[in-house]
């Protein structure tokens, strides 16, 4: 498993070293099949909009708990309670479908089928981070996967990308693991990557007993 990695600046001789943080969130992430679906789905928006700042496929997700940026001491404090909670859980159902926009520049795809399920995994994870005693802002939970931003001077191409989704509807699949995330947002003027700092499988759902 790699590491997300670690920041912080050498410190000035005689002033104390700075704490070395990490951007982290707690996600879902759509298996390999689903996102070539919608990535087909995407491709007369990749063409007419070129300028949009694409999120890379391999990092698309669907965020249960966003914490921030926090010392990297924090992390081994998650890594107990999240594997335990995995362990118990079984696998969300779930497919992607339609697209909206946050405000003009956000552009995103829906999720559905079982919300019930994984708004009930949202409130265990936050209730996990809240009982490992980390601060964060609890929001609302809008099941989303974040696609792309507009650029400000061309914020319209959001909203006529996600008319451009209206119609899909992707196939369903089972979260196969609960993701702590790493990012690296804020670093620099590259495009945000993200890595994980460690996967936790969900059991597999148990067959059907077969009738007698």
């Amino acid at each position: 498993m790699t590491e997300a990695p670690r920041h912080g600046t050498e410190p000035i001789e005689g002033e104390q070293a700075p704490v070395a943080t990490v951007r982290i969130f707690i996600a879902l992430a759509p298996p390999d099949e689903a996102k070539a679906e919608l990535e087909r789905a995407l491709r007369p928006a990749y063409e007419a909009y070129p300028r949009m700042r694409w999120n890379r496929i391999e990092d698309w997700h669907i965020t249960l708990a966003f914490l921030g940026e926090l010392p990297v001491g924090t992390v081994p404090l998650l890594r107990p309670p999240l594997a335990d909670l995995a362990t118990a859980r079984r696998p969300v159902g779930l497919s992607l479908r339609g697209g909206g926009h946050f405000g003009e520049r956000v552009l995103w795809s829906g999720i559905d089928g079982d919300l019930e399920g994984l708004h009930r995994l949202a409130a265990e994870v936050r209730t996990v981070v809240k009982e490992c005693g980390i601060p964060f802002e609890d929001r609302p939970f809008r099941p989303h996967l974040t696609l792309a931003r507009a650029r400000r001077d061309d914020p319209t191409c959001a909203a006529e990308a996600a008319a451009g989704l209206a119609g899909f509807t992707g196939s369903r699949w089972e979260a196969a693991r609960l993701h702590l995330v790493g990012s690296n947002i804020g670093r620099g003027p590259g495009p945000i990557h993200y890595r994980d700092i460690e996967a936790w499988p969900f059991p597999p759902n148990a067959a059907p007993t077969p009738p007698h």
